[in-house]
């Protein structure tokens, strides 16, 4: 899925909130953070921790992955955790059976960043690419 899909999605339906949807200021927020979400994401690869490094974009606590980029400190709308496909398997984000599904749809880490978006509504996984 794309941000743009998940923002239709979310402004659909006749909202009347639809033009100050918050995942519209998570694009602004992705292009602030891309570089530093990119090298991350290459030191995740490189070291071995993971082959598929999953951000987590939340406005609200989450309990998984580790805080990377805190909204509070950096005044931004959005906060980046950090974690990996073997984390969202062992607490049962991705059930085992769907891991393979993941990993064939997994697009190039060097391009895009695999965002795991969680809005009041329920959570969503999207690719974002670096450079738009």
């Amino acid at each position: 899925m794309d941000i743009e899909d998940l923002i239709s999605a979310s402004t659909s339906g006749g909202n009347e909130n639809a033009a100050s949807s918050p995942l519209k200021s998570l694009k602004v927020d992705l292009d602030f953070f891309a570089e530093s979400i990119k090298e991350v994401s290459g030191e995740l690869i490189a070291e071995g921790y993971t082959k598929y490094p999953i951000f987590i974009a939340h406005q609200h606590e989450v309990s998984i992955g580790e805080l990377l980029l805190d909204r509070k400190e950096l005044q931004t709308q959005w906060s980046i955790n950090v974690s990996s496909l073997e984390e969202f398997l062992e607490v049962g984000v991705i059930k085992e059976e769907r891991k393979d599904y993941f990993v064939k749809h997994f697009k190039k880490a060097e391009d895009f960043m695999c965002l795991f978006v969680v809005v009041p509504e329920g959570a969503n996984f999207v690719f974002y690419p670096y450079s738009k």
